[in-house]
């Protein structure tokens, strides 16, 4: 297993990840996806014999906030730490950051146990 950077060849495994894990919304806004892809300045997969198997995607300003995006590993290769080695490894690379996600209620356990803290947010679409 590999962390490296993304390359727009990894797209339609990341979609394929994603469509797996019930992620509709990104799978059915293909383009703007993709486009999103492109403008992260946080963007790895792990790769495990030629296929994308996890991937992060985030933003960073390089000095406080790392936001990570979206975050997923494959059902196949879940438990084998491959998720805190993908967090570590980013965030490493902007030592200095605070590293922000949004939790769901499945995977907020997940992150507890990495010793995030919750923290209260809000959320709004331009249709809302």
């Amino acid at each position: 297993m590999v962390i490296r950077p993304y390359e727009e060849a990894d797209f339609e495994q990341i979609q394929a990840l994603n469509e797996a894990e019930g992620w509709s919304q990104l799978v059915r806004q293909h383009e703007l996806t993709k486009q999103a892809w492109r403008q992260s300045n946080v963007a790895y997969v792990v790769e495990s014999e030629g296929q994308v198997i996890a991937y992060l995607r985030g933003l960073t300003d390089t000095t406080v906030s790392l936001y990570v995006c979206e975050l997923l590993i494959a059902a196949s290769h879940r438990r084998l730490g491959i998720g805190e080695r993908l967090l570590s490894h980013v965030h490493a690379l902007y030592p200095e950051t605070r590293l922000e996600m949004l939790a769901s209620a499945s995977s907020h356990t997940y992150y507890e146990k990495l010793n995030f803290r919750p923290f209260y947010r809000y959320r709004k679409t331009i249709h809302e």
